[in-house]
């Protein structure tokens, strides 16, 4: 429990860590009140190291089925149902797992090549499905994001797991959770090549519920890289990493606890590689039709929310769908779209902020362009916010003089900017906010920017540099904290709970 308060203790600090110089909205749902904050926080030191040691839940502990709340919510706006999310430390089988420094030094490998898939799904066309059709752009090697580079694929990728159950009846299965991606797929028999899962791989033949999709069905039209082959819809996507999945297109029904949700278009991989190690498979919760979020429709509202775990607290977070998930009190800040790539979400950003004060950089830094290019995209599977180069360094140097009082550590990793803590119980640090555009700024709590790479108090400054134009704004920034689409109205919220 003692984390969490302390999270609560920084969001008291500041007041809801938003606040906002604009109510114009669209909606009277998602106006903003104002609220102030202060230019520095305390950072509890101490504590934050103690979590390092804390060893994460056995894989044996969290592969029982879940459930959903039986206090699901029902409302004028209809029902929601949540699920518990879970972070791939709690279902690893890595023998170091206990050991917080090799467990971080493995997120960021993972998150170098995710962010690689990434940039290049962006480069031909935002899904993954076309991103092996070239255009004679740039191609993104893992190189280009860090310097701790990891060959083969055997760490796997994805941060943030639910459980669900497949076909009829369910077999529990997890699945990563991706809001970059419009697919749902789970590896099946026969495999012809499986990568290693924590479950059972998934035999359609065991279910009274699969269907397959033929090749003249609408749900085939819909997507972008379909094939046939004896009559049914065959499916390929492929990631920038050299990942992949390909199988038959089929309905299934898929149980989030005690909500069954039937006729699903998934793809059945029979060949999968790479970056999902653990896994079962994706669930997508892009903006596109064919992601779950799309195919639910009018059932959710497009409207979906969800809250990541705080690293070493050893609760858990939650994803709920449905309208009734929409909180009262959020910041709203309006959803951009972009035709190169409509599975992303992106936001519009004007600014960055470092004790209380604008740093000066240009807003056209983080636009998103009529060609597609740039912008800011929020992604679940990036663990490490990236700024292009010139934004990131302003935003560093102005971090870095406002600290100047702390002792320095050298850079880890895809991290310049470090501090050895060792010795201290809590430190005082400048707040650090984002500034979107049309007017509520978002503060972090400290522990969401200043962060242990080591359980020896040596603590770095969470951003990177991107070798592109494009931000993307990781889960370690939105850890703990309520993050609400609401893909309807074309918003997303930040607050007012936390998790």
């Amino acid at each position: 429990m003692a984390p969490l308060l302390m999270v609560l203790l920084v969001l008291n600090i500041i007041p809801t860590s938003i606040s906002t110089t604009s109510t114009t909205t669209t909606s009277a749902n998602h106006a903003n009140n104002a609220t102030s904050y202060p230019d520095f926080q305390h950072l509890n030191v101490k504590e934050t190291i103690a979590e390092t040691k804390m060893k994460p839940t056995k894989a044996s502990e969290t592969n029982q089925p879940l459930e959903t709340h039986e206090d699901s919510k029902v409302s004028s706006e209809g029902k929601s149902w949540k699920m518990k999310l879970v972070h791939r430390d709690e279902i690893s089988h890595d023998n170091n797992k206990d050991h917080y420094r090799h467990r971080f030094h493995q997120r960021l490998k993972r998150d170098l090549k995710w962010v690689t898939s990434l940039m290049s799904r962006l480069r031909h066309g935002g899904d993954g499905a076309n991103s092996t059709s070239g255009d004679g752009g740039v191609n993104y090697k893992v190189e280009d994001f860090g310097s701790e580079v990891v060959s083969g694929m055997e760490q796997g990728s994805g941060e943030y797991f639910i459980r669900i159950g497949v076909g009829s009846p369910p077999r529990s299965q997890y699945v990563v959770i991706d809001s970059g991606s419009d697919i749902v797929w789970v590896q099946c028999q026969p495999c012809n090549r499986c990568y290693h899962q924590s479950d059972p791989v998934f035999d359609p033949a065991d279910s009274a519920s699969y269907t397959g999709v033929s090749c003249t069905s609408a749900v085939c039209d819909r997507l972008e890289k379909a094939g046939c082959h004896e009559g049914r819809c065959r499916y390929e996507v492929s990631y920038g990493d050299g990942s992949y999945t390909k199988g038959t297109l089929a309905l299934e029904t898929l149980t989030f606890g005690r909500t069954a949700i039937r006729n699903v278009a998934i793809g059945c991989g029979h060949m999968n590689q790479g970056m999902f190690v653990g896994a079962a498979g994706l669930l997508g919760l892009g903006s596109g039709s064919m992601s779950f979020v799309g195919q639910l429709g009018g059932q959710t509202g497009g409207a979906f929310s969800y809250c990541l775990v705080s690293r070493g607290t050893g609760s858990s977070g939650s994803l709920e769908f449905g309208r009734a998930a929409m909180p009262v009190g959020a910041a709203w800040v309006p959803l951009l779209r972009n035709q190169q790539a409509p599975s992303f979400y992106y936001v519009g950003l004007a600014g960055l902020g470092v004790g209380g004060m604008r740093v000066p950089i240009s807003e056209d830094v983080f636009r998103l362009t009529e060609l597609g290019s740039g912008g800011v995209v929020m992604d679940t599977g990036t663990a490490v916010t990236r700024f292009p180069t010139l934004a990131y360094e302003a935003f560093r140097n102005a971090f870095i003089a406002q600290t100047a009082n702390l002792p320095r550590a050298s850079g880890v990793s895809i991290f310049d900017t470090c501090y050895d803590l060792f010795g201290f119980v809590s430190v005082r640090v400048p707040t650090v906010s984002f500034y979107f555009s049309g007017g509520p700024i978002l503060t972090l709590p400290a522990r969401n920017f200043l962060i242990p790479v080591d359980d020896a108090g040596t603590f770095c400054f969470a951003f990177a540099p991107s070798p592109s134009g494009l931000s993307i704004l990781g889960n370690i920034q939105q850890e703990g904290i309520q993050i609400s689409f609401d893909g309807a109205n074309g918003f997303v919220g930040f607050g007012p709970n936390v998790c």
